[in-house]
């Protein structure tokens, strides 16, 4: 099989640094050859005339969002890079996407995982949030979609240090971690961040090592609680519910209005956050997982911002990787190359507006064994 050339997205809201970080990038000779997508969002592409001359393939896509109008010339721009190296007129050994401020990571990702011969060329390396220590906070309090990119992120860049004072950024570095907890974060220097810091932190292909899954599932960051769980009296009545709240995953109720709500100050973007992990000793049944992920996905995949597992399934002797991005399950590779004795399954989910204690619940429902009539 042929090995899949890793891509990065680069993200973060307006003003936040992302040109400036690939522009280091670009001036940096060990980052290797890059082939560089740059979305714009105007009339004029003015972040495109500041990129620096470098040997490296730029393309620059028309004006608009690369998150809705023109993911058609994203792809088109990712598969002319292709061919091109194809053709032996260009050679690069990653691809790099620097996104508008605007842009929301998720219908990006699912891009590169459902365009035909996309996916099985491109590997995600990562998503990497720019997040300006001087507006970020109340950025993060303007709008859920900067939230969001946080949440995403396997690593958040932190810029303009320089311009705060030293509590403000550890305040602000708290207050990031809290949204992503998995995700590595590092300041940028200068605008600048080590390249060890930004590559390497996406799924691993299929040559991949176990514990380079294990880092990227990353569950330990996620389980706020290590207390057990008490077993589900009815693991299954969720799934009995074939109405619009699927049980388990229903939206609950708004509370009845009161005095008290109308006065009292609105929950923080940051709350809509859910993250949570679960480890699990023994093989997945794979129908259990089957229907596990299609409720999920079917009930509420518009609000798993991500999902991330190493599952080791019964029947199996190399575990499976398994990345999705709210309703769009990339294709599960399974891990080549392994050692140790360690059999545990990982998952970890990033959500919005959803319960922990409903998503653990749900987990619960993979260490059942389906009923067999004999």
């Amino acid at each position: 099989m042929t090995q899949r050339i890793p891509l990065t997205l680069i993200t973060g809201y307006l003003g936040a640094g992302k040109t400036t970080l690939l522009n280091a990038l670009l001036r940096d000779a060990s980052a290797g050859r890059i082939a560089v997508v740059v979305n714009e969002f105007g009339d004029v592409g003015l972040d495109h005339d500041l990129i620096i001359e470098t040997t490296e393939e730029t393309v620059l896509l028309s004006s608009g969002c690369m998150c809705c109008t023109v993911r058609g010339d994203l792809v088109q721009a990712l598969e002319g890079l292709f061919e091109k190296r194809a053709a032996g007129k260009l050679d690069f050994d990653r691809i790099v996407i620097e996104t508008t401020g605007l842009a929301d990571p998720a219908p990006i990702l699912h891009t590169l995982i459902v365009t035909p011969g996309l996916g099985a060329a491109l590997r995600l390396d990562g998503v990497v949030t720019v997040c300006d220590a001087v507006n970020g906070p109340a950025t993060l309090d303007a709008g859920f979609e900067n939230v969001s990119q946080v949440a995403m992120a396997d690593v958040l860049v932190i810029s303009k240090t320089d311009l705060v004072t030293p509590s403000h950024v550890a305040k602000f570095r708290t207050r990031l971690a809290a949204l992503a907890p998995g995700a590595k974060i590092v300041t940028a220097n200068q605008g600048a961040a080590p390249i060890a810091d930004l590559f390497g932190h996406g799924a691993p292909d299929m040559n991949g090592a176990l514990p380079e899954a294990e880092a990227w599932v990353n569950a330990p960051a996620y389980a706020l609680s290590r207390l057990p769980l008490p077993a589900l009296t009815k693991p299954f009545a969720h799934l009995a519910n074939t109405g619009p709240s699927y049980g388990l995953f229903a939206i609950p109720p708004a509370p009845a209005t009161s005095l008290m709500s109308v006065i009292a100050p609105a929950a923080r973007h940051d709350d809509r956050i859910t993250s949570v992990s679960m480890v699990f000793d023994e093989p997945i049944n794979p129908i259990m997982l089957d229907i596990w992920m299609e409720t999920l996905i079917a009930a509420r995949g518009p609000d798993i911002l991500r999902l991330k597992a190493v599952i080791w399934a019964d029947g199996f002797d190399t575990p499976f990787v398994i990345h999705g991005v709210q309703h769009i399950i990339d294709p599960p590779i399974r891990l080549a190359r392994w050692t140790g004795a360690d059999r545990k399954s990982r998952v970890v989910i990033i959500g919005r507006d959803l319960p922990r204690d409903v998503l653990l619940d749900s987990l619960e429902v993979l260490k059942t064994r389906p009923l067999v009539h004999g």
